[in-house]
C-alpha cells in the first residue's frame, strides 16, 4: 500500500492545520509528536510513525520519556535530531509540571508532596529518596535528593536529613521515595527507615509531616495510613 504524505492527507487530518483550526487540545499525542518530527519514512508518514512508536510505549508519554536516544533511533525515520526533539519535549513537560508544583508553596498533605515530587520521579527506573524541608507554616523551603539507586539505611543517612533541616532552619520535614515497580506498598525496609527518621526528628523537635511512596498515578502515605 502506497503511503500518504502529510500534505496528501485531508486538511482535517493534517496535524499542523488541525492545530491552527481547532487548537492543540484537539490533537492526539501521536499527532502532536508528528508536528515535532515533521516527516516520517519511505513507508509511513509522520503521524503513522508516531502512532506506532506511541503504541510501543503503551500509549503513555511517561514511558516515551524513559526511552533513550538509541532506542528511539531504532525506528526508521527517526535520526538523532528527531530523537533529541522528542526527548526535549518530554523534558519540557516535566519541567512545566515542576513549575506548577513549586508554585503551590504550602505543603501540608500527602497529595501536596505527591504533586511536588511526581514530576521528578515519574520516569525513573531506579529508586530515589528525597527530603522536603518546610518552615513552621508548612511553606516550602526546598526539596533535596538524598540518594539515587536504592532506598536503604546505607543510602538514606538519617543524620544527613537532620543536618539539612538544621542548616535550612526547617521545623517540618517530609520524606519521599519512588517505587519503579509502580507498586506503592511499603516494604519492611521502608517501615524501618521511616521509624528511624521519625525517632531522630522527635529528638530534635522537628515535625515529620509524612513519608510518601511515589508511583506513577498513585502514592502511599504513612501519615494517611495512621503510621506516624
Amino acid at each position: 500500500m502506497e503511503k500518504l504524505s502529510i500534505t496528501e492527507l485531508s486538511e482535517h487530518d493534517r496535524p499542523r492545520e488541525k492545530f491552527v483550526s481547532k487548537g492543540p487540545e484537539a490533537l492526539t499525542e501521536p499527532e502532536l509528536l508528528a508536528i515535532l518530527i515533521g516527516s516520517g519514512n519511505t513507508k509511513e508518514n509522520a503521524v503513522t510513525l508516531m502512532s506506532r512508536l506511541y503504541k510501543d510505549c503503551g500509549n503513555r508519554l511517561s514511558t516515551l520519556g524513559q526511552r533513550s536516544l538509541p532506542e528511539l533511533m531504532e525506528y526508521d525515520g527517526i535520526g538523532e535530531a528527531k530523537a533529541i526533539t522528542i526527548l526535549a519535549a518530554c523534558e519540557l513537560g516535566r519541567r512545566r509540571q515542576r513549575e506548577d508544583a513549586s508554585s503551590r508553596l504550602r505543603i501540608n498533605s500527602a497529595n501536596d508532596l505527591y504533586q511536588l515530587l511526581h514530576p521528578e520521579m515519574q520516569d525513573l527506573d531506579t529508586e530515589e529518596a528525597w527530603v522536603v524541608l518546610l518552615n513552621q507554616n508548612f511553606r516550602l523551603i526546598k526539596s533535596m535528593r538524598l540518594s539515587r539507586g536504592g532506598f536503604t539505611e546505607t543510602a538514606v543517612d538519617v543524620r544527613q536529613i537532620i543536618k539539612y533541616a538544621v542548616i535550612n532552619n526547617a521545623t517540618v520535614v517530609a520524606l519521599a521515595h519512588n517505587h519503579p515497580s509502580n507498586n506503592p506498598s511499603p516494604s519492611s525496609n521502608d517501615d524501618r527507615i521511616t521509624q528511624q527518621v521519625k525517632k531522630a526528628c522527635d529528638i530534635m523537635r522537628i515535625h515529620l509531616l509524612d513519608h510518601v511512596i511515589v508511583t506513577d498515578g498513585k502514592y502511599y502515605s504513612y501519615q494517611e495510613q495512621g503510621r506516624l
